[in-house]
C-alpha cells in the first residue's frame, strides 16, 4: 500500500515538472566531486586522463639525483600503489592493522618488534620519546616537559646533523663527545639514549659496533638513524643483529614505499612505548604524526618487496645506465666520467662527470642550472663544486638517454 502511494506521489511530481530521480542523479553526476561517488568508474577514468601538474602549473622533472624529500622521494613500486589502493577502499580498525603490520615487518627483518611511522624523522621522535617515558602514561602526557626525567642524549660531535631536531622535539639535551673515553664520562644518571648517525660511521672516532658495546655496557639504549641506507635489503636486519636497540629507516627512498612513511625497528618494550607516544593516542607528542591504513599496508608491501627483488639484477641495470651516459660523453674533449658507489647512503652505482674548464668553458654549477632550467627539466645529485654527480637509480627506463643527450648538448655548446 505504501509502495503504491509513493509511486503515485512520484508520478504526480513528475507530471508537475518536478525533477525525477534519474534526472536528479544525472545532474549530480555532472559535478566533479559528487560524480566520483555516483559514477566511480567514470571518475577513475576522468582522473587518469587529467594532467594535474599541468593544470596547477607545476613542472615535473627527470630525477637523475636521489630520492630526496625535496624531490618528493622515489616513485612507489607498483605493488605498493596497489596495496594502498586496496586499503583506501576498505575500513579497518587502525590499532588492529598497526599490530598485524608490525608483526609482519618484524618477522621479515628479524626485529623483536616494528612499527610504521610518518617518515624517518617521526621514527626519531617516537623512538626518543619511548626512551624518555617508557609506557608511563603520565610521562607520555608531559612531553616535551622532561622535568625530573632522564633527558640527555649522548652523540658524537661529528654525528650532529640536520635531522636531530626530531630528537630535540621531545625536550632532550644533546651531550657531544668525540672519543670513547669522553663518551663513558658523559654517561650518567640523566642519560636517556645514545644516538648514532649511520651515514657518518666512518667520520666519527667511535664506530657502530663499539658504540653499541658501550651502550650495552652502561645499560643505555642505542638508536641508529639509517634513514637512506636501504638497499641493500640486509641493512634492515644488519644493525639490529649488531645490537642497536632502535633503528630508523625512511619509507620513500630505496624501499620505494610511501614517501610519508618510515620504519622504527627494535626492542619490543621500546616499540610498545613508541606506539603509546604516537597517533592515534590523543594526548601524545606524536599525535600529529599520523599513519593511516594506506601507509601501513604500503610500507609492509615495500618491505616484502625489497627482500624479494633481485638486487643483483637491479645493480646490473644501474651499471648499464651509468655506462650508457659515460659512453655518450666520452667523445667530448676534456670530459671525464667515472662510476662510483657511495659508501653508505644510496649505495648503488652513480656517475661522476668532470671536465677541464679550459676546454669546456662552463662551471659545474652552471651546467646543473642549465639541466634544471632546460626541457625536460633534470635534477642531479647534490654535487661537489668541481663536478656533476648523477644518480641513475631513480630514472625511469630510457631516461638515461635523455640525461646523456641533454648533458652532452650543454657541454658541447659551452
Amino acid at each position: 500500500m505504501r509502495s503504491d502511494y509513493t509511486n503515485e506521489e512520484t508520478a504526480a511530481g513528475e507530471g508537475r515538472g518536478m525533477p525525477n530521480r534519474r534526472g536528479f542523479l544525472q545532474a549530480l553526476s555532472s559535478l566533479p566531486v559528487l560524480g566520483a561517488f555516483l559514477s566511480p568508474g567514470r571518475a577513475a577514468t576522468d582522473a587518469a586522463a587529467r594532467d594535474y601538474f599541468q593544470e596547477l602549473g607545476v613542472r615535473p622533472f627527470v630525477n637523475a639525483g636521489e630520492p630526496y624529500t625535496t624531490l618528493t622521494g622515489s616513485l612507489m613500486a607498483p605493488e605498493v600503489v596497489a596495496a594502498m589502493d586496496y586499503a583506501s577502499r576498505r575500513y579497518v580498525r587502525l590499532e588492529d592493522l598497526h599490530d598485524a603490520v608490525g608483526r609482519r615487518i618484524a618477522a621479515l627483518t628479524g626485529a623483536e618488534a616494528a612499527m610504521v611511522t610518518a617518515g624517518a624523522a617521526s621514527a626519531l621522535t617516537l623512538g626518543t620519546a619511548a626512551c624518555l617515558t617508557g609506557a608511563d602514561r603520565e610521562r607520555i602526557h608531559r612531553l616535551p616537559d622532561t622535568s625530573g626525567l632522564k633527558n640527555e642524549v649522548v652523540i658524537q660531535k661529528s654525528h650532529r646533523y640536520g635531522y636531530d631536531h626530531a630528537v630535540r622535539n621531545c625536550g632532550t639535551r644533546f651531550v657531544e663527545v668525540e672519543t670513547k673515553e669522553e663518551l663513558e664520562q658523559a654517561l650518567g644518571s640523566r642519560t636517556a639514549m645514545m644516538l648514532f648517525y649511520n651515514r657518518h660511521n666512518s667520520v666519527g672516532k667511535i664506530p657502530d659496533a663499539e658504540f653499541v658495546e658501550l651502550g650495552r655496557k652502561h645499560g643505555v639504549p642505542t638508536f641508529n638513524d639509517c634513514a637512506g641506507d636501504a638497499p641493500p635489503a640486509e641493512n634492515l636486519s644488519k644493525y639490529l643483529r649488531m645490537g642497536f636497540d632502535l633503528v630508523a629507516f625512511s619509507g620513500g627512498k630505496g624501499l620505494r614505499g610511501p614517501q610519508s612513511a618510515g620504519l622504527l625497528l627494535g626492542r619490543r618494550d621500546l616499540i610498545q612505548a613508541a606506539r603509546l607516544n604516537g597517533s592515534p593516542n590523543s594526548d601524545a607528542i606524536g599525535r600529529g604524526q599520523k599513519v593511516n591504513k594506506e601507509e601501513l599496508l604500503g610500507m609492509m608491501v615495500a618491505v616484502e618487496r625489497i627482500f624479494r627483488v633481485d638486487q643483483q639484477s637491479e645493480w646490473r641495470e644501474y651499471e648499464a645506465r651509468v655506462q650508457w651516459i659515460a659512453g655518450q660523453l666520452s667523445g667530448i674533449p676534456g670530459v671525464r666520467a667515472e662510476m662510483f658507489v657511495p659508501e653508505v647512503t644510496y649505495r648503488v652505482p652513480h656517475l661522476r662527470v668532470r671536465w677541464d674548464e679550459s676546454a669546456v668553458r662552463l662551471s659545474p654549477r652552471d651546467a646543473i642550472r642549465r639541466l634544471r632550467e632546460g626541457e625536460p627539466s633534470i635534477e642531479v645529485r647534490s654535487s661537489p663544486p668541481d663536478c656533476v654527480e648523477l644518480g641513475v637509480w631513480m630514472l625511469q627506463p630510457g631516461e638515461e638517454r635523455v640525461v646523456a643527450r641533454r648533458l652532452g648538448e650543454i657541454l658541447k655548446s659551452a
